[in-house]
């Protein structure tokens, strides 16, 4: 994996970049759409080619692993060639999903035993074998496995969890050194950044990650629940530290808001369900503030669901028709929302990017913020 830096915005942190990999070239800042389990919810691969157009998504290790496991997908040749997806993948190694199950883990050094959410059955990760399910899941980036705290969290715990994390990324690298890649192409490593919302942490963290030597870097352990205040703090002492010569994801992140004000920090990727899960819950982001497509204002409402006319579903449908399709609970209305939201995201993200090239990113910034914090 290569990584070029194009430009840098004068009055912030903001940058322009290219990661280019064996599945081709990314542009930065950008989004990833969430694609679980193998599918970006509801969005077939040509619209999310065609239409919505990222670089890169981004697949899930605990739920591949689960269904439809790993063996089905090595004998496909790869998740690339099971769901028939040519460009870029990155998947996350299971750490967030398996903080998210609290009540049917048991977290310790050796790895985390989990129950399935499916069946109830047990399963063990350790930083080795999620190594080994992400060379056969065969993806262009994969994550070190690190343990998530919750928020608000015991600053002791806070310190232990983010040592264990530094322990597991040792093993993780290690091992990864052991195991061949595949279907013929590369994967790129990315440590994860963790320390709670606790300076002192975070910049230790950082420190570690930074001197792992890999060719790109993660932020973990934020967007559960703090307040954007502190996301923000905590992400600015990160990137500070983070080599400018690598790229830099910030995970599960966020709102339009929340991504234009970390890219102003100096992160280059993002993920996060919310197009997705919100627009199937008939919330519509748009430059011009959030709409609740449910609400009776837009029963008789023929303009178009969006003027800017980013993806086809914009223009091609009303509000009207699109909130009729909401309250008959008909799947064609959160197959539109969600191809809205999406290409929402990815042209606010490739706007951003020509705003830094351009040299105006931070007026531009400021006042798509102000913009874009409204509800219609």
């Amino acid at each position: 994996m290569q990584f070029d830096l194009s430009s840098q915005d004068p009055e912030s942190s903001a940058r322009a970049g290219k990661i280019t990999t064996d599945h081709g070239v990314i542009e930065t800042p950008i989004f990833m759409p969430v694609g679980t389990v193998a599918t970006v919810k509801g969005v077939h691969q040509r619209e999310l080619k065609n239409d919505i157009n990222p670089d890169i998504i981004l697949g899930n290790t605990y739920h591949l692993y689960l269904r439809p496991q790993t063996p089905i997908l090595e004998k496909a040749g790869g998740l690339h060639k099971f769901m028939n997806w040519d460009r870029n993948i990155l998947t996350d190694s299971g750490g967030y999903q398996v903080y998210s199950l609290s009540a049917n883990r048991k977290i310790k050094e050796e790895g985390v035993k989990f129950k399935s959410h499916i069946d109830g059955s047990y399963h063990v990760f350790t930083p080795e074998n999620v190594m080994e399910i992400q060379r056969t899941i065969g993806a262009d980036i994969i994550m070190a496995f690190d343990e998530c705290t919750p928020y608000p969290c015991d600053y002791q715990y806070a310190k232990r969890s983010m040592h264990m994390t530094h322990r597991w990324l040792d093993r993780c690298m290690q091992h990864l050194e052991k195991i061949p890649v595949k279907y013929g192409y590369n994967q790129a490593f990315f440590p994860i950044v963790q320390g709670s919302t606790y300076k002192d942490l975070r910049m230790q963290s950082a420190e570690y990650i930074a001197n792992a030597g890999a060719v790109g870097n993660a932020i973990g352990g934020l967007s559960v629940g703090e307040p954007a205040e502190e996301m923000y703090a905590m992400t600015e002492v990160v990137t500070n530290i983070l080599p400018e010569d690598k790229p830099r994801y910030l995970m599960g992140v966020g709102t339009p808001i929340n991504i234009l004000e970390n890219i102003a920090l100096g992160v280059d990727m993002f993920d996060c369900v919310m197009p997705t899960r919100n627009g199937r819950n008939g919330m519509l982001f748009t430059a011009h503030g959030t709409i609740n497509i449910k609400n009776k204002k837009w029963e008789d409402d023929f303009s178009p669901i969006d003027e800017m006319g980013i993806t086809y579903v914009d223009t091609e449908y009303s509000k009207a028709y699109l909130k009729h399709l909401f309250s008959v609970n008909e799947m064609l209305g959160r197959q539109i929302a969600t191809i809205h939201n999406l290409g929402f995201y990815l042209w606010l993200v490739r706007e951003a990017r020509k705003h830094i090239l351009a040299g105006d990113f931070y007026s531009w910034k400021n006042m798509m913020v102000k913009q874009m914090d409204k509800r219609l």
